[in-house]
């Protein structure tokens, strides 16, 4: 098939340019995996995380869901931040969401698409919560970013609520969790202001006890 040949080819053409800029580069990418991030994004095609921060293969570890949602039953999430902060040891955990999210956007309404719909219902959750000062915006593309922004800000408050980062800050780990947020429109990363690096910073209900 025709897009086969064309995404071999591609292949083919990415690896030899990596050769050619580094001629050890494979070499030294096949000896070991030592990223100081983790991306936790959406699987939208247009958010490729290594390319937006500029980061090489190997230097950032990366989970992607629908709508960069982190559910504290969903085990494939969960296993990729106990690998990432307790085997790689990572600093840096970034949750990346993006404006005009397709996903966020669903949330917003009623109608019935299938199996995606309870995955989203944790982003309606976050809706209903603040929905007073969503709603008192009258433009919908406002409204859908700022969800989008919510989104990001309750998925890392639910990061830190989990027992492995918990119990990376009781080890005395350096661990930071982060609230980004993607532009299509322009390319640009923006950060959205707020950084947790410690229980102190979370609700007490969600401490785990020393």
């Amino acid at each position: 098939m025709a897009f086969r040949k064309q995404l071999f080819d591609n292949n083919r053409r990415w690896a030899a340019r990596m050769k050619q800029a580094d001629p050890e580069f494979f070499a030294k990418l096949v000896k070991q995996q030592a990223p100081d991030f983790l991306w936790i994004g959406c699987s939208d095609s247009r958010v490729p995380a290594n390319e937006i921060v500029g980061l090489m293969p190997g230097e950032l570890f990366v989970h992607r869901n629908v709508a960069n949602v982190v559910i504290h039953t969903d085990l494939n999430c969960l296993s990729v931040l106990q690998y990432a902060v307790e085997v790689l040891g990572v600093e840096h955990i970034m949750v990346c969401g993006h404006y005009g999210c397709g996903g966020v956007a669903t949330a917003m309404e009623n109608k019935e698409l299938g199996l995606i719909d309870n995955w989203l219902r944790t982003i309606k959750d976050v809706y209903h919560q603040n929905r007073a000062i969503i709603e008192e915006i009258d433009d919908k593309e406002q409204r859908l970013n700022l969800l989008c922004e919510l989104n990001v800000a309750q998925q890392v408050a639910n990061v830190t609520h989990t027992t492995i980062v918990q119990n990376a800050w009781k080890r005395g780990r350096a661990l930071s969790v982060h609230g980004f947020i993607y532009d299509i429109h322009d390319g640009l990363l923006r950060d959205l202001g707020f950084s947790i690096t410690g229980p102190d910073q979370i609700g007490e209900i969600y401490r785990i006890d020393a």
